[in-house]
């Protein structure tokens, strides 16, 4: 029985690091018909449609003192708004396969988070490989053009743009995992889902429902005629990507060992990437396919080394 539910324990982290995955390639597919913020709006409207079941099924026993209520806005106004909102313009001005293995840098990220503001020990390997991820993201950056890009090559602006969601992807874990320590994990990003998606509409919508009052010219979100293709590709964003990978995730690291579970992580930024050669025809130059290469080995490193059981380095809940 216990082999069982390992062996489920890890699929369901396998399962949710092949979604994540495919992530980048979707919302491309959405950015071709409308902007940046229409794209990641309906995208979480999704995400909060799967996500609605479970936050109705708890909210009798979901109750936040006020600091908490602050420490959850907190953490979803990082995010979503702002974190989804660099990412994908970021996305917008580089290639799904630099965006993708940029993000292959979040768990060597989250492990040095844990050591400056955590109090997790790193020993010379983990700083090793901490160093190489980060000569890994120059390397990846550097293969970018430093002036204006057509559309569907990298540039230094948006992989820029990707690495600062990270660093707001962390103060999202973060402060996640602190309301995590006193409830449940699914529950927490349930309502943290819906609250940040709520954000969203305020500073996506806001300005095009105030049009009338400050005589703005704020275009309104898009809608019939919005193809089939995209309206696909936003529901599997949302509801696939976002929501079901995240509770497939925080499920199966409850099983099996976040430490062994992690490498899994690292499917993300390895699929990510060969869907943007393969499928939108992109092209990784030399420096992209040695950085990449350095933050993949830099993450499978401290991912699959031994840790205490609750250490902190440990990528144990992730939220995308």
């Amino acid at each position: 029985m216990r082999r069982r539910i390992a062996f489920l324990g890890y699929g369901a982290c396998a399962l949710a690091g092949s979604l994540w995955g495919t992530g980048f390639y979707w919302g491309r597919l959405a950015m071709n018909e409308m902007s940046v913020e229409h794209m990641v709006l309906y995208r979480f409207l999704f995400a909060s449609l799967g996500m609605l079941p479970v936050a109705i099924a708890n909210r009798r026993r979901f109750h936040l003192t006020p600091g908490e209520t602050r420490t959850l806005l907190l953490s979803a106004a990082f995010g979503i708004p702002i974190q989804f909102l660099l990412q994908f313009h970021g996305l917008a001005l580089t290639t799904v396969s630099h965006a993708s293995l940029m993000v292959g840098a979040m768990p060597v990220l989250l492990a040095a988070a844990a050591a400056m503001f955590a109090g997790e020990r790193l020993d010379w390997i983990g700083w090793l490989a901490l160093a190489g991820s980060t000569c890994g993201a120059a390397l990846i950056v550097m293969g970018g053009s430093r002036g204006p890009t057509a559309r569907g090559e990298p540039s230094l602006a948006g992989d820029l743009l990707v690495v600062a969601s990270l660093v707001t992807a962390l103060a999202w874990v973060l402060l996640s995992k602190k309301l995590m320590q006193t409830h449940s994990p699914p529950v927490v990003t349930s309502y943290t889902i819906l609250s940040g998606t709520a954000l969203l509409a305020i500073v996506v919508l806001g300005p095009w429902l105030l049009n009338p009052l400050i005589h703005g010219h704020a275009a309104p979100p898009p809608f019939a005629h919005v193809s089939a293709t995209a309206w696909t590709a936003l529901a599997i964003g949302g509801l696939f990507c976002t929501a079901l990978t995240t509770l497939l995730w925080n499920w199966g690291i409850h099983h099996v060992p976040a430490s062994r579970a992690g490498v899994f992580l690292n499917i993300e930024p390895a699929l990510g990437s060969w869907l943007g050669v393969r499928l939108l025809g992109e092209h990784l130059g030399p420096y992209a396919w040695v950085g990449g290469a350095l933050i993949l080995v830099a993450a499978i490193t401290l991912t699959t080394r031994d840790y205490e059981p609750e250490s902190p380095a440990q990528p144990a809940i992730i939220l995308e």
